[in-house]
């Protein structure tokens, strides 16, 4: 457990650090947001492509892992829209609020760095392969299913399914993580490499990612207090770290995915929420600050289950 510990802590010292300079005032707020703009523009998509680049894909396949992740995050977001509506009597549109705060895990800035230190390369492989339907999906999905429920609670028609698909389509073709997707797997698949003086430059910019991920996730958690909501916060903060890895252990092992894979989905699907649910409340206006409440809940007790699920792993 000490050498589990060893490895989980650090990634939380690293939020704790974050979160302590932003409140601070040590950093400005600005600072902040410019360190999560350079992480998710720069960093991470390098270290998407050169893991993709470099990576062996000889036999593997992606359904049973796609299988395995997604089903744990349809198990998690059910029980968590249902416990919202109906144990805790919200509107429809909180019900998909708990639900997507409860199973949007947040890979990109901690659980990329996480499975990074923990499981190397062939778990950021398999993180990478999740990545790659991961953010279009849990955005075509929450976004259709808010659409239905703001037209249930306040009137109106929802839009139709090929508009909501445009919008989010033609975002994700700007998104930096896509195009350094797609660009990794083209670069394996044509079996091109870079040159030595590319390379360093790319492994420096890839070896950034995770502390500058992890630091600027602390700092931006001073925008996201725990208030309101605290009993459905909670339900659904428990639901996100105890239930939601738990199926997607039980589903890897039952799809006999490899064991590095295993870990990477597990740790990933362990990790606090990710922001994402929080935009999604803010552009419908709804369960705002249910989404903040749980991105901070699971983020203070993170440490706890992601080192439990290491301990499970190891």
């Amino acid at each position: 457990m000490s050498v589990v510990l060893a490895n989980v802590v650090p990634v939380f010292v690293l939020i704790l650090i974050g979160w302590i300079a932003a409140r601070t005032g040590l950093l400005k707020q600005e600072t902040g947001d410019a360190l999560g703009e350079f992480v998710f523009k720069i960093a991470v998509p390098t270290l998407i492509f050169r893991t993709l680049a470099n990576a062996n894909f000889e036999g593997a396949s992606p359904f049973r892992l796609w299988i395995a992740y997604f089903l744990g995050v349809g198990v998690t977001w059910t029980i968590a829209h249902l416990l919202a509506r109906y144990a805790f009597r919200r509107d429809a549109k909180v019900g998909v609020i708990a639900g997507m705060s409860s199973s949007f895990a947040n890979n990109i800035f901690i659980g990329l760095p996480l499975v990074a230190h923990m499981v190397g390369t062939e778990g950021l492989v398999a993180l990478s392969i999740l990545l790659a339907i991961h953010l279009p999906i849990m955005m075509i999905v929450g976004t259709i299913l808010m659409e239905g429920a703001s037209a249930r609670v306040d009137g109106g028609k929802p839009r139709n399914i090929p508009a909501v698909l445009r919008q989010v389509g033609g975002n994700l073709t700007r998104n930096p993580l896509v195009v350094a997707l797609v660009v990794g797997i083209l670069f394996n698949f044509l079996g091109l490499s870079l040159t030595p003086a590319v390379a360093t430059v790319i492994d420096q910019l890839a070896a950034s990612a995770g502390p500058a991920a992890l630091v600027s996730i602390g700092m931006a958690l001073t925008r996201y207090p725990i208030r309101g909501d605290i009993g459905l916060s909670t339900s659904a903060g428990v639901l996100k770290l105890v239930l939601m890895p738990s199926v997607v252990y039980l589903t890897s092992h039952l799809l006999e995915l490899p064991a590095d894979w295993t870990a990477a989905l597990v740790l990933t699907s362990s990790v606090p929420t990710g922001i994402n649910a929080w935009l999604i409340a803010q552009r419908f206006r709804s369960g705002q600050s249910l989404a903040a409440s749980v991105i901070s809940i699971t983020t203070a007790f993170g440490v706890l289950t992601v080192s439990f699920w290491g301990w499970v792993l190891s």
